[in-house]
């Protein structure tokens, strides 16, 4: 990964490395970043979600971990599909994991879904413990994305799957130059007025524009050991799966 990339933060006027500031963005639009995702993405992250949960039907797991899980979404619709005995989350936002934590409790979810407080590039787990980890829109956040990658393949059993989900950049003509318009313009203003961070929202197609996407990133999967990834772009490029198996 590029230094450029892994040392990007949100608060470029603020002290504190790139972990400690995406925890205290994290916090901060926690309440408003459901809202603030579907209308950023116009809802078609819920299409990918179900697209990239699938991919694990085969191996059909039963004990999942959910890396910077965030609100809980992409977990509870690996639940609803995949039907597993257990999903622990982990992240590093308090304030995302409260949010997680009433939808939990408002679904009836509390014997299957767990959350805690921890770091995705240090993970509080034993070698090859879950069947799959998944990631929705979490890696680009990582301040070392070669350990944080490392980690996951650390706890995945042997024979299992981390499906990863990111956001990417369009190469073609017209849709990058509409996908840089919409990122860097219409994006950051949503921000700053539904969730009043607008650093957040000017980090966000920053981070994207320096995530070292595609096959740079499956570069790396194989670095860090997994024996394939499977690169698949969605929608004009402007996301990719990731299938990686260990």
């Amino acid at each position: 990964m590029s230094n450029e990339a892994s040392t990007l933060k949100p608060y470029k006027s603020k002290d504190g490395g790139k972990k400690e500031q995406v925890a205290d963005m994290f916090n901060n639009i926690s309440k408003r970043y459901d809202l603030l995702n579907r209308l950023m993405t116009m809802r078609i992250d819920v299409i990918w979600r179900k697209k990239a949960i699938k991919l694990l039907q085969a191996i059909r797991p039963q004990h999942i971990l959910d890396v910077a899980t965030g609100t809980g979404d992409f977990a509870i619709e690996s639940i609803r599909i995949l039907k597993p005995s257990k999903i622990v989350g982990v992240d590093i936002s308090q304030g995302m994991l409260n949010v997680a934590k009433e939808k939990i409790v408002k679904k009836g979810l509390q014997d299957v879904f767990e959350v805690q407080l921890g770091d995705s590039e240090n993970l509080q787990f034993p070698d090859n413990t879950f069947d799959a980890v998944t990631v929705a829109f979490g890696v680009r956040n990582f301040e070392n994305l070669e350990k944080g990658l490392s980690e996951i393949h650390r706890v995945l059993r042997p024979g299992g799957k981390a499906i990863i989900l990111e956001l990417s950049n369009p190469t073609a003509f017209p849709v990058k130059q509409l996908y840089n318009f919409y990122f860097h313009k219409i994006v950051p203003a949503f921000g700053r007025m539904i969730s009043k961070d607008s650093s957040a929202y000017s980090y966000l197609p920053e981070s994207v524009a320096k995530f070292p996407d595609g096959e740079r990133f499956a570069q790396i999967t194989d670095k860090v050991g997994f024996a394939s990834t499977i690169v698949k772009p969605q929608t004009f490029g402007f996301c990719t799966i990731y299938e990686a198996s260990k």
